[in-house]
């Protein structure tokens, strides 16, 4: 699992637009100690705190990628950096940490990930952050006839092992609802779906060509030809992609929000 730092730059306005403002304001009301932030990439999730007036202090970013990594901590020379397999829950530096967050992360790991990751910050009494989780809906404007198949492909490709095991893909939210849930977490959610416009152009075709690739190795033969009839008319058309934002809640934690 990696991504691109120029893949990542161009979606951070995207996903800092999204994000649910209540559920965001909330989470950096608890950042107030320890934060450590899984799969930090350049630690956009920090900036989007930092616009809440949270400081980098106290933040602990992780990531297994050493260039993305090296780019966090010149951007938040402040903050904590941690490399090391997120596959390894037990490994986690969650020591006096307070808070965990994590972007685009969960839609990508097993619910067997989640259930150990669960279990240990319901051990420390640890609040849970998680933005942006894809949710498998996606909308298009003008619509195309082969717009629901590359969706289901998708979505199929998005079940697949990233590294965690069967991936959540679009069931991410609601899994690790349940599981928080029984654990006695009380757990808040909210949409927060990309809406891009021609004004994101660069996005859109990036967003295509991987949207294509998926549906392409999940079976679907006409998806070059979708992605072609796409691109043309990125000057006028509008995409929506659905993600979810939650925010879990230890028992007995009293929100300073």
């Amino acid at each position: 699992m990696g991504f691109a730092p120029e893949w990542l730059a161009l979606r951070e306005p995207a996903d800092r637009a999204a994000r649910d403002a209540a559920l965001l304001a909330r989470a950096v009301a608890l950042a107030d100690g320890a934060v450590l932030d899984l799969g930090c990439g350049t630690g956009s999730t920090l900036r989007a705190f930092a616009g809440e007036r949270a400081t980098g202090a106290g933040w602990r970013l992780f990531d297994h990628d050493a260039d993305l990594l090296a780019r966090a901590a010149a951007w938040h020379p402040e903050a904590v950096i941690h490399q090391g397999d997120l596959a390894r829950v037990e490994d986690l530096p969650l020591e006096g940490v307070g808070l965990v967050t994590a972007s685009a992360l969960f839609d990508l790991v097993s619910r067997a990930w989640v259930e150990r990751f669960a279990a240990r910050l319901a051990g420390a009494g640890t609040a849970l952050y998680a933005a942006l989780s894809y949710d498998g809906v996606m909308r298009w404007h003008p619509e195309d006839p082969d717009d629901a198949i590359v969706t289901m492909r998708f979505n199929a490709h998005q079940r697949g092992d990233k590294g965690f095991g069967p991936a959540l893909g679009p069931e991410a939210a609601e899994v690790t609802t349940a599981v928080f849930e029984a654990l006695g977490y009380e757990v808040h959610y909210a949409p927060s779906p990309w809406r891009l416009g021609p004004q994101d152009a660069e996005m859109q075709r990036l967003l295509l060509a991987g949207i294509a690739q998926a549906a392409g190795e999940a079976g679907f033969a006409g998806a070059e030809a979708w992605h072609g009839r796409r691109a043309q008319v990125l000057a006028d058309g509008w995409a929506e992609i659905g993600h979810i934002d939650l925010l879990a809640l230890p028992p007995g934690l009293v929100q300073r929000a």
